[in-house]
């Protein structure tokens, strides 16, 4: 930390009272911070932000300053959250809806450029809409993936920064900041003494505070692992208890159909039976007229024999 200046202050004439706490001394005019409450503001940093990234929670890093564009960019990137390294636009924060209107209207003007449907308008038009594009590209391009607020913000130089602290501040949101000997820290939760116009200074406090937000969404990526595990194996279980009902039922039903088949059966062997039984009944009087002989009626007396002729005496 020494090596890369984060000790050097501003001039003594330029100091905020309120940063005594963090200064150790004073040395050719230029107060010189106390690196014991660096390390101390780090590691508090550090520590809150592996609590935020273990939540899967988003952190949005503000540095509009020259020192600090490419370094805020890089970190942020590198942690996968949002970014601000140009003019902070008022109501980033405190207006989230009205900025969410123009990333759409972003996507739309790249939409409108990559499809070549823009070639349909005039020169003057085309020339108007890609300055457009251009302005909010410039402005929010580090915003396109913020669908709500961070749950926090780490500013670098809360001097030139005082709008996104005042903004946090109304939404709530924690404000970790690199602070230099110029500068108020009351505005801020959790203060990093340090030089904030040296290079060198600013890489290493992001850098930091960027692993800090990695080693958290290592947790949440572990802890979401787990919890998918979990989900899947509650899962199975809810499907093997479904598999073993819908057999028990198929078995209720496989015995019903069984039982219902067995009855259709003997309802039809009954049917049968009947059904015989009414045609045996049916031609029961029809055999006797076909069998029996006619005989004579037993009132009629019998016919006399012929008597023969004897012949007469000579």
């Amino acid at each position: 930390m020494i090596g890369a200046g984060v000790h050097f202050g501003h001039r003594a004439s330029r100091w905020h009272p309120k940063m005594k706490p963090y200064i150790f001394g004073k040395r050719n005019l230029i107060h010189i911070i106390d690196v014991r409450q660096t390390l101390k503001g780090l590691v508090r940093a550090c520590n809150f932000l592996s609590q935020v990234g273990a939540q899967g929670k988003e952190v949005a890093f503000v540095g509009t300053k020259r020192q600090a564009k490419s370094i805020v960019q890089r970190e942020a990137q590198r942690c996968g959250n949002h970014w601000v390294t140009e003019r902070w636009l008022g109501g980033t924060l405190t207006n989230i809806h009205t900025i969410r209107k123009r990333l759409k209207r972003l996507v739309e003007l790249e939409a409108l450029e990559e499809s070549g449907g823009i070639n349909q308008y005039s020169k003057k038009r085309v020339s108007r809409l890609r300055r457009e594009r251009r302005k909010i590209c410039t402005n929010l391009d580090g915003l396109r993936k913020m669908e709500k607020l961070p749950s926090c913000v780490v500013i670098v130089d809360i001097k030139r920064e005082h709008i996104a602290v005042r903004e946090a501040q109304k939404c709530g949101i924690p404000v970790i900041a690199l602070v230099d000997t110029d500068c108020d820290p009351d505005f801020v939760d959790i203060v990093i003494p340090g030089n904030d116009d040296a290079f060198r200074s600013i890489e290493i406090i992001l850098g930091t505070l960027a692993d800090a937000l990695l080693v958290g969404k290592e947790k949440y990526a572990a802890i979401q692992a787990e919890e998918e595990k979990k989900r899947l194996e509650e899962e199975e279980k809810r499907k093997e208890e479904a598999a073993k009902v819908q057999g028990e039922k198929d078995k209720v039903l496989a015995a019903e159909k069984e039982r219902e088949e067995i009855f259709r059966k003997a309802r039809e062997a009954e049917a049968a039976r009947v059904e015989a039984e009414k045609s045996a009944a049916a031609k029961e009087p029809e055999k006797p007229a076909e069998e029996t002989p006619d005989k004579p009626a037993a009132d009629t007396p019998p016919e006399p024999a012929a008597k023969e002729d004897k012949p007469a005496d000579s």
